[in-house]
């Protein structure tokens, strides 16, 4: 039993030289390892504001270990929810909320950003009061939001005025100054998963006649106004952007993939200089869509120089591989510390993963939420 544990504390000091298992400096963070946290959605926030509660502190800061925790998808306003107990970012209740989160994480010694979140048309009129969901475009996402009928049909949405669209680029600014005011080390713009961002940016969903539609540089001016208005707000080194270029989640993309995407992260390599950028690996198969990018991080990494966080299915050796090689500073992990609080410990000593419990992936309570086992606790029981 010693020996065995010996054996694995031994392995682990010797992976810890990888660069994975290395602190990073950001302009106003070092973290202490280079595995972050990915977003997911819990839906766990039961209570009429929306708001995060002790049950949040306790499960962020179990991750607390993570070199960055990016929380779950937080709506900039009630009109960017899409789906029932999500713990937003624009009232009083839930600045309070995400208060005592970043409390419980800070005197762990962790680092957490908030995900800014706008749906768009991913969602449904009952969350609306029965009115329309908003987006780019008039057109229905032809997909699934969890209501509190369960998951139902996404409403058609509404498209939004050329006004409307500038005060949602107010809310983003809102949000981010709620985020700082709650603790949070730094904000993350939600541009991926075919949530409001790309439904400006794809001309498979804007089908607009007013500045934010036609051509590349228009269908992106969305974006890069919100990206200014967060910026000017937190400062360009509190903020970052997730975005997954070869997203095939409730459109066809855009036809021109390849050329929009490049424009986009050269601009923000030329223009920006972001906390880091996150882009996506496509997670279903492309099929017949010989414009998108196989290899996300391969195609598009190259125009790009800030720091760089990928995320896509990735395990241990592809992580450590990764970055060893350069290609990323970063990688992000969904499910893996979903079911493993201590996932850098785990991937450091190579040891044995929790698997996960999809059927508490969604709503509930602490079961499969707060209730994985640690690493130690598991050598424990042995």
């Amino acid at each position: 039993m010693l020996e065995h544990i010996f054996n694995i504390k031994l392995n682990g000091l010797l992976m810890s030289t990888k660069k994975l298992f290395e602190t990073i400096d950001l302009e106003t963070q070092t973290l202490s390892n280079r595995l972050a946290m990915a977003p997911m959605t819990r839906n766990r926030a039961h209570n009429e504001a929306n708001a995060p509660t002790e049950l949040h502190a306790e499960y962020y800061s179990q991750r607390a270990s993570a070199g960055l925790i990016l929380s779950e998808g937080s709506q900039i306003s009630q009109q960017g929810m899409g789906y029932i107990d999500t713990a937003g970012i624009h009232n009083e209740e839930q600045v309070e909320g995400w208060k005592k989160v970043l409390d419980a994480v800070h005197d762990k010694g962790g680092v957490m950003y908030s995900q800014l979140w706008h749906v768009g048309r991913v969602s449904h009129a009952w969350f609306h009061d029965g009115e329309a969901p908003v987006s780019s475009t008039a057109q229905n996402a032809e997909s699934q939001v969890f209501t509190p009928e369960g998951f139902q049909p996404t409403s058609t949405p509404r498209a939004l005025s050329t006004e409307e669209v500038e005060v949602v680029v107010q809310d983003f600014r809102k949000a981010a100054r709620n985020a700082i005011e709650a603790g949070f080390d730094g904000v993350q713009i939600h541009g991926a998963n075919g949530y409001l961002v790309e439904q400006f940016l794809h001309d498979t969903i804007n089908d607009r006649d007013d500045r934010y539609g036609g051509p590349i540089e228009n269908r992106a001016r969305f974006l890069f106004e919100v990206l200014d208005e967060v910026i000017d707000e937190v400062g360009t080194e509190r903020s970052s952007l997730r975005l997954s270029p070869s997203n095939l989640m409730g459109s066809e993309n855009d036809s021109e993939s390849k050329a929009l995407y490049e424009y986009v992260i050269r601009k923000l390599n030329d223009e920006y200089e972001l906390a880091f950028l996150e882009l996506v690996e496509p997670l279903a198969d492309l099929g017949e869509h010989p414009q998108l990018a196989e290899n996300v991080l391969d195609y598009y990494g190259e125009f790009y120089e800030g720091v760089l966080m990928t995320n896509g299915n990735y395990d241990r050796e592809q992580a450590i591989e990764v970055v060893e090689e350069g290609k990323a500073d970063l990688v992000s992990f969904a499910r893996q510390f979903l079911a493993n609080p201590d996932l850098p410990e785990r991937f450091a000593q190579d040891a044995p993963l929790n698997e996960p419990d999809r059927d508490t992936f969604y709503g509930g309570d602490a079961e499969g939420y707060t209730d994985y086992p640690f690493l130690e606790e598991v050598e424990a029981a042995k």
